[in-house]
């Protein structure tokens, strides 16, 4: 059953959602969670569950060839929800190989490039990184200043890429890049002269994902890998939406791992003679808490069906986006707050999503961003440009 469940949105579910739920959250109890917090405070990605998830079907997720198994949009938010509750970094690299990787290969990719690329990726055996953000344009990728110039049968590739989940460690990367004023997007394949990667460390928040940035210095890639499907940005804004849909789900988990911790903190935990939890400021918190995930929980169920019929807009998307890392944020900082010292320290969960998810606030659409998106659907008048 959902962990957190105040409206029986179980009841909403079919025998296959739930299969699926329960088989990820069987997963990140066994595998995910027992090492967790020592790959948090090490800054290394659990490698050795790459093809464990691949084994799973985790990454096969968004597409039906290949070896995927497609499932339904409220099944895969529900997977994004477990692998979260682990840990944000592996629901990303999850999100970044299925939604970012799998699915634009899958729909704009030829026969050949799906046959040479979707199997490895989809097994575990190959890892992809999604190539778009630069050093001086992440809200603005039609800024981006990574170009490619037509030599031959091939293409010369010169610019550079940030804050790349999966760049390290990457057997592909999908980059993004200008062609005689056109986005186009190409696989540059691990070991291409010209390309250089570097990881980013000291990080204080998503210390167990895999993150790196990406340098193109006059880098040769064939002609034949370049997706013919993508001819203008919107292809890679389209992709992101599938993310974008993940993330919301995502965070629910980091917010029940939080909401859950705080709870039985609070019925534990003695203070003047009594459990903290039967003090009236510490029961308004978690009745915040608790309705504010309710809230996100049906938000997301609502999206879910709208998704399976492919009647979604993706400013509803950012709204999701937007409202539930709010949320899970909020919840996270409550539970920190409830915990009391023991709210800093990784052996409670709760720290570890908190920082996780000042990240995951930031990414694939600043809070910001995502309010201007809304704000312009509302009013018809675009305060970003």
């Amino acid at each position: 059953m959902f962990s957190v469940d105040f409206y029986d949105i179980e009841s909403h579910l079919t025998d296959d959602e739930k299969l699926i739920r329960d088989s990820v959250a069987g997963f990140v109890d066994r595998e995910v969670l027992p090492g967790i917090q020592k790959s948090f405070e090490s800054g290394e990605f659990p490698f050795q569950l790459i093809k464990r998830m691949g084994q799973e079907g985790f990454l096969g997720a968004s597409v039906d060839t290949h070896g995927g198994t497609r499932i339904s949009p409220i099944a895969y938010g529900l997977m994004m929800q477990e692998l979260e509750r682990g840990d944000s970094g592996l629901r990303s690299f999850v999100s970044v190989q299925s939604s970012l990787v799998i699915y634009p290969i899958h729909r704009f990719g030829t026969n050949e490039q799906k046959d040479r690329w979707l199997p490895g990726l989809i097994s575990g055996d190959k890892v992809g990184c999604f190539a778009l953000t630069e050093p001086d344009y992440g809200s603005d990728p039609s800024g981006m200043k990574t170009k490619a110039v037509k030599d031959g049968d091939a293409y010369v590739l010169n610019g550079s890429k940030m804050w790349i989940t999966s760049a390290d460690i990457a057997d592909y990367f999908l980059t993004w890049a200008y062609v005689d004023g056109i986005v186009r997007a190409f696989v540059v394949e691990k070991g291409s002269p010209g390309m250089t990667v570097q990881p980013i460390k000291h990080k204080f928040s998503m210390r167990a994902s895999d993150t790196g940035e990406i340098h193109f210095i006059d880098c040769r890639v064939l002609a034949e890998n370049m997706l013919p499907g993508v001819d203008e940005l919107s292809t890679a804004l389209g992709c992101l939406s599938h993310a974008r849909y993940g993330i919301a789900w995502g965070v629910l988990g980091a917010a029940v791992a939080c909401y859950q911790e705080a709870v039985e903190h609070a019925k534990s935990r003695i203070m003047f003679q009594k459990p903290i939890g039967a003090f009236q400021l510490v029961q308004e918190k978690l009745a915040d808490m608790l309705t504010d995930l309710t809230c996100a929980q049906l938000l997301c169920l609502q999206l879910g069906r709208m998704m399976a019929k492919d009647e979604v807009h993706y400013t509803q998307i950012s709204m999701a986006k937007r409202n539930n890392v709010r949320v899970a944020l909020d919840i996270a900082r409550k539970a920190r707050d409830i915990l009391g010292a023991s709210g800093i320290s990784v052996e409670y969960s709760t720290i570890r999503h908190m920082l996780n998810l000042e990240s995951v606030y930031t990414y694939e659409g600043t809070d910001s961003i995502h309010t201007l998106i809304l704000g312009k659907k509302i009013t018809g008048l675009d305060a970003i440009h």
